[in-house]
């Protein structure tokens, strides 16, 4: 069984478009997205029809919870230009829309074969809003995962790709479709990559396989999808993918 994990997509059809052709190239029995689907980026519904037509099951990120709860996103952040494009996304947004997103669950649960087990999430299994990265010491790590146990534990948020173990565990990080970071952002402003990353994860006879990947994109077609849209954020993407 293999497992394709997308996550923070963030509204970049070009990207997803990029990432879901190289896991039809190597293949997947499943793609579930971990969230954070549809906004700071250009193209909401486009990303958001794409995952209802390839049936995909999704996590429900804090960036989808914002759709949902239009107060929620000052609990997160003030940045004018983040609570901006969040407000304009949720304005793009039509009723069926919506309605798609209230599907999305806090977790999903995967079993593998050979007994192995998948547990997906966005920041972790208590929270869409937690960031948990390579550096988070061992105890918070404990209490971030607050309980739950899998042989492997993926979720995004951060859009910095990980791999690690964690007493026994793996802790996986599949990165950002839409926007990776160079490095842990904790709240500042990111510098954004000109890729897609996602995360791949199999079990066969009894073994785990976890693979980080990336995906070349086209710096210029990128820069001129952010500079064309309407999102508060693009002119500021379109800068980043400029230089």
């Amino acid at each position: 069984m293999r497992i394709a994990l997308i996550s923070d997509l963030h509204g970049n059809l070009l990207a997803l478009e990029a990432v879901l052709e190289d896991i039809a190239r190597t293949g997947a029995d499943r793609i579930v997205c971990l969230g954070d689907a549809a906004t700071l980026g250009p193209s909401p519904h486009e990303v958001l029809a794409r995952l209802r037509e390839i049936g995909c099951a999704c996590v429900l990120g804090n960036h989808d919870a914002f759709m949902l709860d239009p107060g929620l996103i000052r609990t997160y952040t003030e940045a004018p230009i983040i609570v901006a494009s969040v407000d304009w996304c949720r304005a793009q947004l039509r009723p069926d829309e919506f309605a798609f997103i209230r599907t999305f669950q806090p977790t999903i649960d995967v079993p593998l074969d050979g007994g192995a087990s998948l547990l997906l999430y966005h920041g972790t299994p208590r929270s869409h809003m937690e960031d948990l990265v390579a550096t988070t010491p061992p105890e918070r790590v404990d209490e971030m995962l607050a309980g739950r146990r899998a042989t492997v534990l993926a979720g995004g948020h951060t859009h910095v790709q990980m791999l690690r173990q964690h007493r026994g565990l793996l802790l996986v990080n599949p990165g950002s479709v839409g926007q990776p970071f160079e490095e842990y952002a904790a709240g500042g402003p990111p510098k954004v990559m000109a890729h897609a990353e996602y995360a791949t994860v199999e079990a066969r006879h009894g073994g785990v396989d976890v693979r980080l990947r990336r995906v070349a994109l086209d710096r210029r077609a990128l820069r001129d999808a952010a500079a064309g849209s309407d999102c508060p954020l693009g002119p500021a993407l379109a800068a980043q993918y400029a230089t």
